[in-house]
């Protein structure tokens, strides 16, 4: 019989997508009240691999990464998924754009290991965990950089987000030390 253990900690993650700066500037506004204080921001990427969220987002999308300081349970994955569902929501109605769609928050989670996120869609590659809510391995970290699998979107496959994913694993790895001593 195996040996039952809890996994690490791990650093809770928020892609969020918006061709609004002020939708932006909300969600991090939103994510530090109820989660905490955000430790990295990364630039505001254009969002140009795919025209996906054009017909309900708009055109000239820009998706940023907030990482949060405080480690977290990789099984709050689920419920961060909702509330961030819940968020987005409540921006259609304080942000009052054209757009159905205004604000896109995806949670996720980054280990020393992957990049993992939350999902509402099932597919082959997707973990179901509860509530409606998927979990997909994005990216893994083998041999010194970020792997992406065959499912990986097209704009996580870049090297400026990679470089932003290995400064969240640096802080990710100091943290872990810091609660080791």
């Amino acid at each position: 019989m195996g040996t039952i253990s809890l996994p690490a900690p791990a650093l809770g993650i928020v892609a969020a997508i918006s061709r609004y700066e002020a939708a932006l500037d909300w969600a991090q506004r939103q994510i530090a009240t109820c989660w905490g204080a955000i430790e990295l921001i990364s630039e505001r990427f254009d969002f140009t691999e795919t025209a996906y969220y054009e017909s309900e987002m708009g055109s000239g999308l820009k998706k940023q990464f907030l990482v949060l300081g405080e480690l977290i349970d990789p099984a709050s994955l689920a419920e961060r998924k909702l509330q961030t569902n819940g968020w987005e929501a409540a921006y259609v109605t304080v942000g009052r754009h054209a757009e159905p769609r205004p604000l896109n928050l995806d949670p996720g989670y980054l280990t020393q290991a992957k990049l993992v996120l939350a999902s509402t869609k099932d597919h082959a590659h997707r973990i179901y965990l509860r509530s409606g809510i998927y979990a997909e391995v994005t990216l893994r970290f083998r041999g010194g950089s970020w792997e992406a699998w065959p499912w990986t979107y097209p704009d996580y496959r870049r090297a400026d987000y990679h470089a932003f994913f290995s400064e969240a694993r640096e802080l990710l790895r100091r943290r872990l030390r810091e609660r080791q001593a």
